[in-house]
């Protein structure tokens, strides 16, 4: 069995109807979309605790609502494996004056804009989402995703 070496939270990051993501334009090459979030530190108490961190970090952001709802494995260069742990989450609140990454500073990454599109199935798959298996997954699962943040936890 392959040893996990590299985890990442990530969120499928709604604000009202809108879907949140970052339109990555690095110089010299096509723009593309990812969502929120990023990888999981030995500080982060849980993957859960990670996603928090990062919101943070790339939006001033705070969730009001986060469920794990799919995982994306990758098979990585030195034989191990990645696991991006996929949430659906509310944004409470942003203020993106208050951003800390790192990649913030660092001209050479590129930019970093936030940007809103519709969360229907038909705008994401319009987008150079990567990795495609997350856009795959918001696409076939819109509705659920939706339903999955509106629902109210009840103990079962």
């Amino acid at each position: 069995m392959a040893e996990i070496v590299k985890r990442n939270a990530r969120a499928i990051l709604l604000d009202g109807d809108e879907l949140v993501l970052i339109k990555r334009t690095k110089p010299g090459k096509e723009p593309y979309w990812v969502s929120v979030g990023g990888g999981v530190e030995e500080e982060d108490p849980t993957i859960e605790d990670a996603l928090h961190r990062e919101v943070f970090e790339e939006l001033g952001g705070k969730l009001d609502r986060a469920e794990l709802v799919h995982l994306i494995t990758d098979d990585l260069a030195d034989g191990g494996i990645g696991v991006q742990h996929i949430f659906a989450a509310r944004l409470a609140s942003m203020n993106l004056s208050a951003r800390t990454g790192t990649e913030f500073s660092k001209p050479e990454r590129g930019e970093y804009e936030v940007v809103r599109v519709p969360f229907t199935a038909e705008a994401v798959r319009g987008l150079k989402l990567m990795p495609p298996e997350l856009s795959e997954f918001i696409s076939a699962n819109t509705e659920a995703i939706t339903s999955v943040l509106d629902t109210p936890i009840r103990k079962v």
